[in-house]
């Protein structure tokens, strides 16, 4: 049975996703071999996972696109588990509202993704059409969400707890080497918690080498740790992708309040047919309805060009998911035509 302690505990990994246990049983109450065996249970059930991924925006390396796809009747699961086998398709979501799957790839560069949408997506059997927005850059991402499972007074005492860590000295970190960070990423992307010995072991790096980087990877923001949850911890939570155009002239008004709203779990600055992309998490339609009302309000010069239903994620950020949302295998994410390190040793 899912409780609030789960839920806290979800929250409390969001925020810190490598933090010991020793470190958060204070905040949340307990001790930390009850959190322990409770994130153990959730994780060997698939209801709670963490991954890892490059920051293609911090790293300045590679590009993301969201690509929509339209399917053939009744073939729109078959394309889903096509593409979700990719490594370049982070994540595959099934949609309303015009089309049914929304990819979100990753490429080495234009020509790449040109590449990959023309060679490897719309080539596949059952896709009917594609549209490709690229991503010009990330303003909130899911590694940010939270549900509110923890009170103010647990958020001061994890903030307290957590929050004063510092990043490695950078003169001590080796230079960014994209290989060895995306061979990192590839093995905690499986769990994000693996422990640093066998992290040391499955990379091939010293772990204190290994502390060091991973370190000032997290601290700068080029490596990004996430906890997401299947719908049995989020009670069932509406996602609707919103496709926005706004004028140019209030981008830069409009881009600050959007990315803080709290029902934001993702926003984007897109290049196609809306310039703003937004994933809105709420719980029932009618609070959809009434935060799309209260941002016309707000911004009345923004036009809705598209409202997409997410009827469930196939492929969550690396993760493959089965029919109740939950964790069953994972993929490791690469970049369309590069190379693909084998993880395990």
């Amino acid at each position: 049975m899912i409780d609030e302690l789960d839920l806290a505990l979800v929250d409390a990994v969001r925020v810190a996703p490598r933090a010991p246990w020793s470190k958060l049983a204070g905040p949340l109450g307990v001790d930390a071999a009850t959190l322990s065996r409770r994130w153990a249970r959730l994780t060997s059930s698939g209801d709670a996972w963490v991954t890892c991924y490059l920051s293609v925006d911090r790293l300045g390396h590679g590009l993301t696109a969201l690509v929509e796809v339209d399917c053939l009747a009744g073939q729109v699961m078959d394309v889903a588990s096509r593409l979700a086998a990719q490594p370049w398709v982070a994540s595959v979501e099934v949609v309303s509202g015009g089309t049914d799957l929304v990819l979100t790839v990753a490429a080495l560069g234009p020509t790449e993704l040109a590449r990959c949408v023309l060679r490897h997506i719309a080539t596949v059997p059952g896709v009917r059409s594609t549209r490709t927005s690229l991503v010009e850059r990330t303003l909130r991402e899911g590694s940010r969400w939270r549900d509110g499972a923890l009170d103010p007074q647990q958020r001061r005492a994890l903030a307290a707890t957590v929050g004063d860590r510092k990043g490695a000295d950078p003169s001590a970190v080796p230079p960014a080497d994209w290989d060895t960070d995306l061979a990192i990423a590839q093995v905690l992307g499986a769990d994000g918690r693996m422990p640093l010995a066998e992290l040391a072991d499955r990379t091939g790096l010293p772990a204190t080498s290994l502390r060091r980087r991973l370190s000032r990877l997290c601290a700068d923001g080029r490596l990004v740790l996430r906890c997401d949850v299947s719908p049995q911890l989020n009670g069932h939570a509406l996602g609707t992708m919103l496709w926005l155009d706004v004028p140019a002239a209030e981008l830069p008004k409009v881009v600050p309040t959007l990315a803080e709203l709290s029902q934001i779990r993702m926003c984007a600055v897109t290049l196609g047919n809306a310039n703003l992309v937004a994933y809105v998490v709420t719980h029932h339609p009618s609070e959809q309805r009434r935060f799309e009302q209260e941002l016309a309000a707000h911004f009345p010069g923004i036009r809705l060009l598209s409202r997409q239903l997410v009827f469930g994620p196939v492929k969550l950020v690396g993760h493959l998911l089965d029919e109740d949302g939950r964790s069953v295998g994972y993929v490791p994410i690469a970049l369309a035509d590069q190379p693909t390190r084998n993880p395990a040793r």
